[in-house]
């Protein structure tokens, strides 16, 4: 009976997204072109920039990884809550940049300015490669998420497989219609469940299971003090610099991660950027509940290793609630993965669709449907390897954000500074990755204390600016203007005091 009503709950919900999904580009001839489909036509307001970029940061990781990593290791998980706020801060300065210079230029995600930048459109292509090995891991380990919880909140009635096969069904089913307007459509009703279920969480598991706050911090400090410290339990080598260094390196990353720079070029003014960072911490106290309620998983269910662990909450909540409520809280944490699961098929979609098959002649007037060609195909890969090879992109992801930071000099210092060299970029970007990947997969991820990934960009950084001092000036007739990014406001300041 549990598994029925919970189950039921659920494909109500499912069923919901795939409408308001779709329902998100109504009365919107033809769907239109590549833009309105990537970003949304640049058209969205506060509002839907705000969840649709709170519902990147908020995946199956929030309600899984947060909570087996609080209650495999407590401290160190905040790394997740400061580098998402640092990031919010540079990205009130990046953000309106990148916004502005797509908007400039036409151009629909990294991959575009990159080429435009350097004026290789070879160059768009190779990085739209890269990052989709970056990024197709998320697309599995969203897969995953969203399956072991399907088949936790229905008692097992849904096996894995077919909760895999949901996931990207429904994901599917209306990306590829509907765009970035309808992730963001499908954000606004995953930010309602989201809110309201962790905040029920926060105050009904510490009054449940411990009789209040008080009780159960008192026993944390007691019985688990470990947890509350750096390292945190065990033998993690996740210390001090370590936290410092990825706090820093993931700050930085966010804002040109290709799902990130989505967002912003969804929106209809650079103002929108700017708010928005200010308002994006606020979604972050949010992350502390499953943070919280990982450790309080300690005393209930203790026990949990290896994968068990990332049940945590879930152990938690179909231990004592009605089947009901199982099932929202379940499709809460089902639609944290479909939203940016549909972010990052889309953007894979559109790098594509934009810098890799354009440049083959029959498909360059049909950017867009090689686009969701490419979603359909990608999410088709994920899905795939999720059944037959799962270990293969599980491997990928451990290079994912650390690999992804190593396109901060070309983009981010290429859009800056002139001087910087096609050359010294991608000379830089060579070792950076290699560094990194040697690193990872040799298991020497923290090494001397740090994140690895900070290391290879310090490699990656230093080579770029050696090979371009060194190396041939390159030259381009065009005007800084054309070539450099720049806020539109402080561009508007400087007009102003010309005059």
């Amino acid at each position: 009976m549990n598994a029925a009503v919970a189950t039921s709950v659920f494909g109500v919900f499912m069923v919901a997204t795939v409408a308001l999904g779709l329902l998100a580009v109504r009365g919107r001839r033809g769907g239109g072109g590549l833009a309105e489909w990537s970003v949304g036509g640049r058209s969205l307001g506060t509002v839907f920039i705000w969840v649709l970029m709170a519902g990147e940061g908020y995946t199956s990781f929030s309600y899984l990884g947060a909570a087996g990593w609080g209650y495999n290791y407590g401290a160190p998980v905040l790394y997740v809550v400061a580098y998402m706020s640092c990031g919010y801060a540079v990205g009130y300065v990046v953000g309106p940049m990148l916004w502005a210079y797509a908007r400039k230029h036409g151009l629909v995600g990294i991959t575009d300015m990159v080429a435009h930048r350097f004026g290789r459109p070879w160059l768009g292509a190779l990085v739209a490669v890269l990052a989709t090995v970056f990024l197709l891991p998320y697309i599995q380990l969203q897969i995953t998420g969203m399956g072991v919880v399907v088949s936790t909140i229905s008692y097992g009635a849904i096996s894995l497989n077919w909760a895999y096969f949901i996931a990207f069904a429904v994901t599917t089913g209306f990306v590829v219609v509907s765009g970035l307007r309808g992730s963001a459509w499908v954000s606004v009703l995953k930010d309602l469940l989201v809110i309201v279920t962790l905040g029920f969480l926060a105050i009904y598991v510490p009054v449940h299971y411990f009789d209040g706050y008080g009780p159960f911090l008192d026993r944390l400090v007691t019985e688990k003090s470990e947890w509350l410290t750096f390292p945190g339990h065990g033998d993690s080598g996740l210390g001090q610099a370590w936290f410092i260094t990825t706090s820093f390196l993931n700050s930085l990353t966010v804002v040109i991660f290709p799902t990130t720079v989505a967002g912003y070029l969804g929106a209809k003014n650079a103002d929108v950027l700017r708010r928005n960072a200010m308002w994006l911490p606020a979604y972050n106290v949010l992350l502390f509940v499953p943070m919280l309620l990982g450790m309080a998983a300690l005393f209930v269910v203790p026990g949990l290793v290896g994968a068990e662990s990332n049940l945590a909450l879930f152990k938690l909540v179909t231990d004592s609630l009605p089947a009901w409520s199982v099932g929202i809280i379940g499709v809460a944490a089902a639609l944290s993965s479909i939203v940016p699961m549909a972010v990052f098929m889309l953007v894979i979609g559109t790098m594509w669709g934009r810098s890799v098959l354009s440049l083959v002649p029959r498909w360059e007037r049909r950017q867009k449907g090689a686009a969701q060609l490419v979603v359909v195909v990608a999410g088709s890969l994920a899905l795939l390897l999720t059944y037959t090879a799962p270990n293969t992109l599980v491997r990928l992801s451990l290079i994912s954000y650390e690999g992804m930071a190593q396109l901060l000099p070309m983009v981010l210092l290429g859009l800056m500074w002139r001087r910087l060299t096609l050359l010294g970029a991608m000379s830089g970007l060579v070792v950076g990755v290699g560094v990194v990947c040697g690193f990872v997969f040799t298991e020497n991820d923290p090494v001397w204390g740090v994140n690895a990934g900070i290391v290879a960009l310090a490699a990656n950084l230093a080579v770029a600016l050696v090979v371009t001092y060194a190396g041939p000036h390159e030259r381009d007739e065009r005007p800084d203007e054309e070539v450099l990014a720049r806020d539109e406001w402080e561009a508007d300041r400087a007009t102003v005091n010309a005059r």
